[in-house]
């Protein structure tokens, strides 16, 4: 396997592109387990506005959505395919991304894969790897909190509480 540079797959613009662009999002690998990283992640992009599609062969709904076994089984079109699963299970997500006609792959922390964003890259798709999906679009669209919410306040003093 080549070196990575991850920086090229961790562009601000880019990520901020596929924020914006997408509306339907496909994530591979998504837990029916509310203490999962994965469900957590879906959970938010649900509440954001996003069609959150489920892909777990071993659920049948998850987040109250029908739950695929794979990428070609989703019968509908796909903006991003974000990725909970192995490294090794990425050359093969990716393809599975291209053949469905996804826009990006996008690889949460610790998904790293030279050959997943090789074969992306070469089927034409937009990759982010290393990153959290919800994450970046707390950081971009201003609602970082600790919580995942928005505060509407800079401070770490309560209101009320001066």
């Amino acid at each position: 396997m080549t070196e990575l540079d991850l920086a090229r797959y961790q562009d601000p613009l880019v990520i901020q592109r596929v924020l914006h662009t997408a509306k339907t999002i496909a994530i591979v690998g998504l837990s029916d387990n509310e203490l999962r990283a994965s469900n957590f992640v879906g959970y938010y992009l649900k509440r954001h506005d996003y069609n959150v599609i489920p892909v777990n062969p071993r659920a049948t709904s998850i987040l109250g959505a029908t739950s695929y076994p794979t990428l070609a089984d989703v019968p509908e079109p796909v903006d991003v395919v974000n990725v909970f699963r192995a490294p090794a299970a990425l050359p093969g997500i990716a393809a599975e991304a291209v053949a469905i006609g996804a826009s990006a792959l996008w690889c949460q922390f610790g998904v790293i894969n030279a050959e997943g964003a090789k074969v992306a890259e070469d089927g034409g798709l937009t990759v982010v790897m290393d990153r959290c999906l919800k994450v970046e679009h707390a950081r971009f669209v201003g609602r970082m909190h600790w919580l995942g919410f928005n505060t509407q306040r800079i401070t770490s003093v309560r209101s009320g509480l001066q």
